[in-house]
Parts: C-alpha cells; sequence; structure tokens
C-alpha cells in the first residue's frame, strides 16, 4: 500500500491519493483492488494526463495542439507510441501523411486485428503513392466480428463494395453501425476524389442519433472533418 500512495502522490490528484487510501481501508489490500487502484493511479499519470487532454483539443478542432500533446504524452512515456492512433488521426488531418501512416502501422503491429488502423493507413498511403499502390499494400488484420467494419474493409481494398456497407449499417438498431457505415463512406469517396459524395456521406454520418448523442470520439472526428473541409461552421 505505502508504494502505490507514493506512486499516487507522485502522479495524481491528492483527490485521488485519498480514494486509494479509502478504497484501502474498505475492501482490505488484495490482489485484485491493488490491481485496480494500480490502473486508477496510471489512468492519472502525466502521459496519460497529456493524452486525455490532446483527444479533448482534438475533438474540439485544435488538430495541431493535440498533436504537441500526444508528442508530449509518448516522449515521456515510449511505450505510448503503439497504442496512440489518437496521434494518427491528428497527423492525417495536418496532411503529415509518411508519419501518420507509421503510426498507424505501428499500431497494427501491436495489434493485428485492429480493422480501423489498417483503414487509416491505407488513406495516409493513398495520399503519398495513390489508390494502386496503397491497396497494394494494404495491411493484412484479423476479421473484425463487426459487419460494417468487415465491410469498411472490403471497401476500401478493394475499391468496391458501396453497397454491402451501406446495408451493414442498416442492419444494427442502436445506430453504432449507421454512423460508421457513414463515415467510412464518406471517407471513401475523399480517398477516391469524389468531394460532393464524400461531404454528402460525412453530413449523413453526422446526422445520426449516433454521432448526436454517443460522445464516441469517433463522431467527434467526424465533426472536425466537416468543419475542417468547410462544410459545417460549428
Amino acid at each position: 500500500m505505502t508504494d502505490l500512495l507514493s506512486c499516487c502522490h507522485l502522479y495524481c490528484t491528492s483527490d485521488v491519493a485519498e480514494c486509494v487510501r479509502f478504497e484501502f481501508v474498505r475492501y482490505g489490500s488484495s490482489t485484485q483492488v491493488m490491481a485496480a487502484l494500480t490502473r486508477l493511479c496510471a489512468s492519472f499519470s502525466p502521459p496519460a494526463r497529456l493524452v486525455r487532454r490532446g483527444m479533448s483539443r482534438f475533438v474540439r478542432g485544435e488538430v495541431r495542439e493535440a498533436r504537441q500533446d500526444f508528442d508530449a504524452a509518448m516522449a515521456m512515456d515510449a511505450s505510448l507510441r503503439p497504442r496512440l492512433w489518437q496521434r494518427g488521426l491528428a497527423l492525417y488531418y495536418l496532411e503529415e501523411f509518411e508519419e501518420g501512416a507509421k503510426q498507424f502501422r505501428d499500431d497494427v503491429d501491436a495489434n493485428p486485428s485492429d480493422t480501423e488502423e489498417a483503414i487509416w493507413t491505407y488513406l495516409c498511403e493513398s495520399r503519398l503513392v495513390g489508390n494502386k499502390e496503397a491497396r497494394r499494400n494494404f495491411l493484412q488484420v484479423g476479421e473484425d466480428p463487426r459487419r460494417v467494419m468487415r465491410a469498411a474493409q472490403g471497401l476500401f481494398k478493394t475499391g468496391n463494395g458501396i453497397e454491402a456497407l451501406r446495408e451493414a449499417g442498416e442492419k444494427e438498431a442502436q445506430g453504432h453501425d449507421d454512423f460508421y457505415a457513414k463515415l467510412y463512406e464518406g471517407l471513401f469517396y475523399e480517398s477516391e476524389g469524389d468531394a460532393s459524395k464524400a461531404k454528402e456521406a460525412m453530413l449523413a454520418s453526422l446526422e445520426t442519433n449516433y454521432a448526436q448523442r454517443s460522445g464516441d470520439y469517433m463522431a467527434g472526428l467526424a465533426r472536425v472533418h466537416a468543419k475542417l473541409r468547410g462544410w459545417i461552421d460549428e
């Protein structure tokens, strides 16, 4: 307990450290409590705070400042790099496509089943070498359990399958898949150079209940995308 409290006072607020002390008094120093509280402490470490601040800045449209926070977090803890997909998204919108592709490839190396990172790798690399070459180098990942993401993967990987993506989005009642289908349709059309269809699909994604109510980071990304392209004012 002493070591954990020392960690809290070093990296966390005094309120968090006091919460840790209370939990030990309440439940005792079991292995499970120790593990849970260690994770709690880590979430308040300086690098973790920088990542959270960067994410908040990104969804407000402060993309360059977000990238600076992600870089600062990575400088403090190099082990974060393979998990900093948020940094890759910021790099994409800053048009730093080579570094963005590297970030996403590092993510996939760490998580070989990450369909979205494979797509974002393609989005970065297609801006560097064109769609044909980027498809030739499309990352192989494990099968995604989400139908909508399997359809999105197939669309970007082959250039065909827009109807399959739309159908996947319509099948799920909670609205999650509807949003993601429209988001990735918009990103696909943008990668194909069709700004009109990209705008239509991206704005449709923002009209979904999921985008408006979920608080999902990717819903924030859709708003940032539309704002940066001049499609919305907010």
